[in-house]
């Protein structure tokens, strides 16, 4: 059963090798714990068209969601998405973020996973469980092996 749901950066640098990214999701994996939004495919798909092996990147992309549950916007997810907006826009909310994280984190709710990022955005959803890496240890700065 899942309980995390992987964000763009951190699926990002689990396909580029990143062994900060590997040793914390392959333990999940083996448990069956990570999922991930179809949306953060799209996400990792547009950066990886920016880099080198484009194709075979893509195809690690999609081998991975063999092992991670890719999750699709439901009647619900846009409902939940929907509610989130609305509390979140101020006076009253934190602020609005991204219309793409807000779909993702939407999902995360509805699904009751707890959301693995390095984006601090997230922490402003309400009710939302934020797992928050260190930005610096799960960014692509350098292709290994280009």
């Amino acid at each position: 059963m899942s309980r995390y749901l992987l964000d763009t950066p951190l699926v990002a640098a689990y396909l580029l090798g990143r062994p900060t990214a590997q040793a914390l999701v392959n333990p999940w994996l083996i448990r069956r714990e990570a999922a991930t939004s179809i949306i953060v495919y799209g996400e990792v798909v547009e950066y990886l068209m920016g880099r080198s092996r484009f194709r075979e990147r893509q195809q690690q992309l999609l081998r991975l969601l063999q092992d991670v549950a890719p999750l699709f916007p439901t009647y619900s997810v846009l409902d939940r998405y929907a509610v989130l907006r609305r509390s979140m826009r101020p006076p009253f909310g934190a602020g609005l973020i991204g219309d793409i994280d807000t779909l993702i984190a939407a999902t995360a709710l509805e699904q009751n996973l707890t959301i693995v990022t390095t984006d601090r955005d997230f922490t402003r959803v309400p009710g939302l469980g934020v797992l928050l890496l260190d930005r610096a240890t799960f960014t692509v700065t350098k292709e290994p092996f280009s």
